[in-house]
């Protein structure tokens, strides 16, 4: 069965899934659904998706949406996919889902607050939110600070204590790099107090070279455009 994603690279969720395929040797044609040209509110897509989001699969005639439904569908429907994606055991696989449920209501909601108002809603044509912006940010430094002080344990690179990464590791990092879609400055000023959460981002990139730095090549592409745009839209 031919599988099809259906994403754009400048969506956290979406970049995560390419990686992962990519990563694992998993076959598949990339849909391009560009957000900025308001792509995914086409009738078109709305059949694969409903809700009108991305990232989205087709897998022969099954198709399925949210990012962490997807990455579990993919390790476990695809043979030749390492334990350390998705474990066999149980109980390694409701602590997976543990981080995966906390990161839709903490990091990403963080994180989407911040980057969304303050930078990639000019992108796609909505005005900037600073207020709301100022709110995102305090959520997301608390999450940095959370995954330093819980979900990240001593003397191990992963989350949870793992040896290797799983699809929390990646869903969460690719969450953090969007953070390259902001000025430089701000950027440093957010992340430079979490030394830990900069080593895991470097762990999570060498684990999965050279396919992280490939996906996630178009983020300087996207921090100057923005730029770009912020300096048009200060113009009288």
């Amino acid at each position: 069965m031919e599988l099809k994603l259906y994403v754009d690279r400048l969506s956290q969720p979406s970049r995560a899934i390419l990686i992962f395929c990519k990563a694992n040797g998993i076959e598949f044609e990339e849909v391009k659904i560009d957000l900025a040209k308001h792509q995914h509110h086409s009738p078109e897509f709305a059949e694969v998706n409903p809700m009108k989001q991305v990232p989205a699969i087709a897998h022969g005639d099954f198709k399925l949406f949210e990012s962490h439904a997807i990455l579990i569908y993919l390790a476990s429907a695809f043979p030749g996919v390492a334990d350390h994606w998705y474990p066999a055991d149980v109980r390694k696989r409701a602590k997976i889902h543990s981080v995966l449920d906390w990161h839709h209501s903490n990091l990403r909601r963080g994180s989407v607050g911040y980057i969304f108002n303050s930078a990639i809603a000019i992108a796609i044509g909505a005005p900037l939110n600073l207020e709301a912006a100022a709110e995102g940010e305090k959520l997301l430094s608390a999450s940095l600070a959370k995954i330093e002080s819980y979900w990240l344990q001593e003397d191990r690179p992963f989350l949870l204590g793992n040896e290797k990464p799983s699809i929390a590791d990646l869903s969460l990092v690719c969450e953090v790099m969007q953070l390259e879609a902001a000025d430089e400055s701000e950027r440093e000023r957010i992340l430079s107090p979490h030394k830990r959460i900069l080593k895991w981002i470097e762990d999570t990139k060498n684990a999965t070279a050279p396919y992280f730095d490939e996906i996630h090549s178009i983020m300087p592409l996207a921090r100057e455009n923005i730029k770009e745009l912020k300096v048009q839209a200060s113009k009288p």
